[in-house]
């Protein structure tokens, strides 16, 4: 999911509850997108610490005074972290020996003319600074506040300094009440949307990559070049990479997203020796790399309407093919990638029945793409011989068929590389009639948890038909 900056104080909260009042806070705003059981479970002590703990693991990162929310938005690497902020009115200034070592509290209680009337609507001031000084939009700003008592200080203050009002999903509800779980639940779906999803999912699969050493790198086995990929390649190429979609959505997304994977497969126009490798059994993906750079390359038409879940799938597995980091479990940034495909995936139970019975349609993806590529021989210009699934590929973009600019079919032809660079056909001779057989060596796709879990969240985008 992606990730949010919540600056509340539970103790400060006039509304008298008999339940545990920082678990129903944590639930009445986020209830939405948190589990409910671990929730209750992991927050069953009345600890705002507790909350920060549990909170930042799901990427919600708790701050629970104004000096600690300031020393976080002005940090850049820190603010860098976050997508979206929901911000309590008011809240204490800081906690009992607290270093304010970058000065920020005493020219603001000056400002302000007291402690207590910057308390009272320390989340204006917070606003101010994240959109006025950081430039951070502020529609991805919720003011949310049991404190409508303040509303009012808070509206007056907007007010006298000529700024709007903030945006909620409520037109007439700049300032929401952690009761108004109707308008939460709309804005909180507004910052789940595929584009933010994508962002976050992608900034965290390049810090993650980052963090690993260079012996970790496995591109340059596929590579013969005499100057191989140096750690400081890798580090510039996954920098253009994490900053390459802004925090704000664009209009032309599509246009980024074309962008993006124009630069996201710029490396491997150098890939010439991709093949099976028995210590990394996943490194045939990498022909998904390679064809998408050809393609585009060659018919950059055919990725000019890319939606978040390619972009994503082609974010993961170029990660993967690129780096041998030994982990063969989830990474977390991919979960949250793989979330675009959450209302399509099959059930692990489902997957495991079609994976061991051997039940996945590769053979007939590969015959449907031979079909193809037979029924247009007549309009090949340069035909080559063609017997693995991505030179079947090939051969239509070599083509002047009309189905070399068939968005739709090489958007499937990608997905379904995945399937068919892993179960690869092989041809079996018949002992007694000599015939030849097109069979499909068997990949286990249980094996890895992270090639298990690509697998069923991808399976119904490679085989819409089954």
């Amino acid at each position: 999911m992606t990730h949010f900056l919540w600056v509340e104080d539970f103790k400060a909260s006039k509304t008298t509850r008999e339940e545990n009042i920082v678990s129903s806070t944590v639930s009445s705003i986020f209830g939405n997108i948190l589990d409910h059981k671990e929730l209750s479970n992991r927050l069953a002590e009345e600890d705002s610490y507790d909350a920060q703990d549990f909170l930042s693991e799901k990427g919600i990162l708790l701050k629970l005074n104004l000096l600690e929310a300031l020393e976080f938005i002005h940090n850049p690497e820190e603010l860098s972290k976050v997508d979206f902020v929901v911000l309590d009115v008011d809240m204490p200034l800081s906690r009992e020996g607290q270093n304010d070592t970058n000065g920020y509290l005493p020219e603001l209680i000056k400002q302000y003319q007291s402690e207590a009337n910057l308390s009272k609507i320390a989340g204006y001031q917070l606003y101010t600074e994240l959109v006025i000084e950081l430039g951070f939009p502020k529609s991805h700003i919720l003011f949310c506040s049991n404190h409508a008592s303040y509303f009012d200080q808070l509206k007056n203050k907007f007010a006298s300094a000529n700024i709007k009002p903030p945006l909620s999903s409520n037109p007439n509800k700049p300032f929401l009440t952690k009761d108004d779980t109707v308008d939460i639940k709309e804005w909180f779906a507004h910052a789940q949307q595929d584009y933010f999803v994508l962002r976050r999912g992608i900034i965290e699969g390049c810090q993650n990559a980052k963090k690993l050493s260079m012996d970790k790198l496995y591109f340059n086995n596929f590579s013969k070049q005499t100057d191989p990929v140096t750690s400081e390649d890798i580090l510039n190429y996954l920098n253009i990479l994490e900053n390459f979609l802004p925090l704000r959505e664009p209009l032309n997304k599509k246009d980024l997203y074309k962008l993006f994977i124009r630069t996201l497969s710029h490396e491997w126009e150098a890939a010439n020796t991709i093949r099976l490798d028995k210590n990394k059994k996943d490194a045939v993906l990498a022909w998904v790399m390679r064809n998408t750079r050809h393609w585009i390359t060659h018919n950059s038409a055919l990725f000019n309407d890319l939606d978040e879940k390619l972009v994503a799938y082609l974010f993961i597995i170029n990660i993967r093919v690129m780096f041998d980091s030994g982990d063969e479990s989830i990474q977390n940034y991919e979960q949250i990638l793989l979330n675009l495909f959450s209302k399509e995936a099959i059930s692990e139970d489902e997957f495991k029945i079609k994976s061991n019975y051997k039940l996945i349609p590769i053979s007939m993806a590969y015959l449907d793409l031979n079909n193809l590529v037979l029924d247009e021989k007549d309009n090949k210009v340069h035909i080559n011989d063609a017997f693995y699934f991505n030179e079947l590929a090939n051969n239509i973009q070599l083509s002047e068929s009309d189905l070399k600019d068939d968005k739709r079919l090489f958007t499937k032809i990608l997905y379904q590389m995945f399937w068919l660079t892993t179960s690869n056909p092989y041809v079996d001779k018949g002992h007694k009639r000599n015939l030849l057989e097109i069979k499909f060596r068997h990949f286990n796709y249980m094996e890895k948890p992270y090639v298990k879990e690509l697998a069923r969240y991808i399976y119904h985008s490679s085989f819409p038909e089954a």
